[in-house]
């Protein structure tokens, strides 16, 4: 029977860094994955983002690597999709990323690919917190060593990937002060495009600071005085990708992956459906339904997107915050891929004159619980539930589910209307109050 995992979250182990997460507890989990493998002498790829915690703990990993008799080689500032990427084109037997996303520079974390370029399951997870806590073994020591040409490789990559003509096209790119900062401006010039590129000065403090993914005002402030027709805003690790028309206006990851998957459908390129999850618009279900492509729905997190896809046999998936997984190029988000594939379907056209969905208003209500898993036995919310659905009657929905790490039952609605998805979103949350506030 597989060992409950403590320190793992859903996307690796991640916290504030130097009180939770320490340079200690970095040499361990470097120490133990490296011991988890078969390998005699296992290569370690180390890649981190810009935080000033990053290259404390990228020592600190190498460092455990080389205790458990491994070779780490340290990558430097890469995007988390180039780790992807560069343990299976290098051959390595793992790759670990030094990155909290999207989070504030405070807080930092650690991730792990298998050498087939797919984020550890729960299982292997598991086996690295066993090997953690039974303690360090001995080992004839290995070496750290600096990974030349991972950029490189990298942007080699994407190129081949994307071999698109962009010549005369005025780009924005806000790269968050984080791990995209260097190769996102570098691609999309090589392949001819005028760029603007923002918030690519980072200092160790200024990651996601009012800016990337996660502050798109800044990018479509940018966009109002600007000459680009399209702007992407990547997170601080750059697995996640936004965009911002000319005119200001945000497109989420539905609508990017809506774009995609029917430009490629159009193509016969799809190889099946397309993989979502279940906080993806309904706006986002009907045009796939209207364009004759099968939808599976997963529930939240970018790694239920991704083994939803290899079980199908599936290609294209992603969230609506912008985790957009195209398996053809990595098995994990990639920001610029996706930016790049959503300048191939454009083909020259301004994203704000092509609407590949029609998105319902949505309202959004976290309500605070008791307990938030007792709302799986509240019997009157879900009846509530189910008549307000067949009131909306296949013209929007509501979704509940509780919070995975607070106490906290999250209440959506969508309708055709702003004012019908907050009144039925408002009944739904009264009721959650009352029974298990």
């Amino acid at each position: 029977m597989t060992a409950e995992r403590k320190l793992f979250g859903t996307d690796g182990v991640r916290g504030e860094a130097g009180t939770f997460l320490t340079a200690e507890l970095a040499l361990a989990l470097g120490r133990a994955a490296t011991a988890s493998l078969d390998a005699e002498r296992p290569q370690v790829l180390i890649v981190r983002d810009t935080r000033e915690s990053g290259p404390m703990l990228e020592a600190a990993l190498g460092a455990g690597v080389a205790e458990a008799g491994g070779e780490a080689l340290l990558g430097g500032v890469l995007p988390t999709p180039a780790a992807a990427v560069l343990v299976r084109k290098l051959g390595l037997d793992l790759a670990v990323v030094v990155s909290a996303s999207h989070n504030p520079y405070r807080d930092n974390g650690i991730k792990f690919f298998g050498g087939n370029g797919t984020k550890l399951d729960d299982g292997a997870e598991a086996r690295i917190e066993a090997v953690l806590e039974a303690g360090p073994q001995p080992a004839s020591p290995g070496h750290v060593l600096e990974l030349n040409g991972g950029e490189e490789d990298y942007l080699r990559a994407l190129e081949a990937a994307f071999p698109l003509d962009l010549s005369g096209i005025r780009v924005a790119l806000d790269c968050a002060n984080g791990a995209t900062h260097r190769v996102a401006p570098v691609i999309f010039e090589r392949l001819g495009a005028e760029v603007e590129a923002i918030a690519v000065e980072p200092d160790g403090r200024n990651i996601n600071d009012g800016c990337g993914s996660t502050h798109l005002d800044s990018l479509a402030a940018h966009m109002t005085s600007s000459g680009a027709s399209v702007g992407f805003a990547f997170d601080g690790d750059g697995d996640r990708v936004l965009a911002v028309d000319g005119a200001g206006r945000a497109h989420d990851g539905d609508e990017l992956i809506a774009l995609l998957a029917c430009g490629q459908a159009s193509r016969g390129e799809l190889g099946g459906g397309v993989t979502v999850t279940v906080m993806s618009n309904y706006g986002f279900h009907q045009a796939m339904d209207g364009a004759g492509i099968e939808v599976a729905v997963t529930k939240v997190g970018d790694r239920y997107v991704l083994d939803e896809l290899r079980e199908r046999g599936w290609a294209l998936g992603g969230e609506q915050s912008g985790h957009i997984i195209d398996m053809r190029f990595a098995a994990t988000g990639d920001g610029i891929a996706a930016a790049l594939m959503t300048m191939r379907e454009l083909g020259g056209r301004e994203l704000a004159s092509v609407e590949a969905m029609e998105k319902l208003p949505q309202t959004l209500v976290n309500v605070e619980v008791a307990d938030r898993e007792a709302i799986a036995g509240a019997t009157a919310v879900w009846d509530a539930v189910e008549r307000e659905s067949a009131e909306l009657g296949g013209r929007g929905r509501v979704l509940l589910r509780p919070s995975g790490t607070e106490p906290l039952v999250r209440v959506m609605a969508e309708a055709p209307s702003a004012e019908e998805a907050e009144a039925v979103c408002k009944r739904l949350a009264d009721l959650v109050r009352q029974e298990l506030g």
